[in-house]
């Protein structure tokens, strides 16, 4: 075989790695926790290697209040049980306003990949990573395993992450006896656990509690996740 031949030979064979390694890698590391708790998320060893004390505790679904889904969908994605991944309208409206602070187009599968796997930052690799990642999540998992697995490993406070934690620390009670307006409280401090506490909640942490139940109604109560 000539040298060109050999080459293209070789071409070929590295190409087919790369497609192997591009889609069997990310399934590895997706696939798994579609059945499986998760073990300790990217944020909570960062939080960790920081000195904070760490408290998660795993719940599943069924013992969680139906208020607290419905709350973070209203709060941070109301187009959750509709797309894909990405909001693709919440990213152009992001794109159009510079240097807007919060969430901004973040989906809960984007935020469900940045806390397992990533770290904090907006660089284009991390970005990037979590696009691509967002696009297994979304294909092997179905949405209720997606929340499911968020409200586990969102951080509420300090050190303090998932559902059950956050309602034992701030409200003396399990997840499954939150109320509509503990809920509320908890899916406000999502974008700054650090600053704001459900709790003890400042006037705007109540305005905003106020409205997330506004919108809670208006897309339906818990009844609105049912179809996911």
């Amino acid at each position: 075989m000539s040298w060109k031949g050999r080459r293209q030979k070789l071409w070929a064979r590295a190409s087919c790695l790369g497609v192997v390694l591009a889609i069997g890698l990310p399934v590895l590391i997706v696939l798994p926790w579609r059945w499986l708790e998760p073990p300790e998320s990217a944020f909570m060893m960062l939080a960790g290697a920081q000195g904070a004390d760490i408290d998660q505790r795993w719940v599943s679904w069924e013992a969680i209040s139906p208020h607290l889904p419905i709350a973070v969908v209203a709060a941070e994605d109301q187009k959750f049980p509709e797309h894909r991944g990405f909001d693709t309208e919440s990213i152009r409206s992001a794109l159009e306003k510079e240097g807007s602070k919060g969430r901004g187009a973040s989906t809960i599968s984007q935020q469900v990949v940045k806390n397992l796997y990533l770290w904090p930052g907006r660089s284009m690799t991390r970005k990037g990573i979590e696009a691509y990642l967002t696009l297994f999540l979304e294909l092997l998992w179905p949405k209720q395993r997606i929340l499911e697995v968020y409200l586990n490993v969102a951080e509420f406070g300090p050190g303090i992450f998932g559902a059950e934690a956050a309602a034992q620390a701030f409200f003396g009670k399990p997840a499954s006896r939150l109320s509509a307006r503990e809920a509320a409280l908890m899916a406000t401090v999502l974008p700054s656990p650090k600053r704001m506490s459900p709790s003890r909640p400042s006037s705007y942490v109540e305005e905003r509690a106020d409205w997330i139940l506004g919108q809670m109604e208006q897309l339906g109560g818990p009844s609105y996740l049912k179809g996911m």
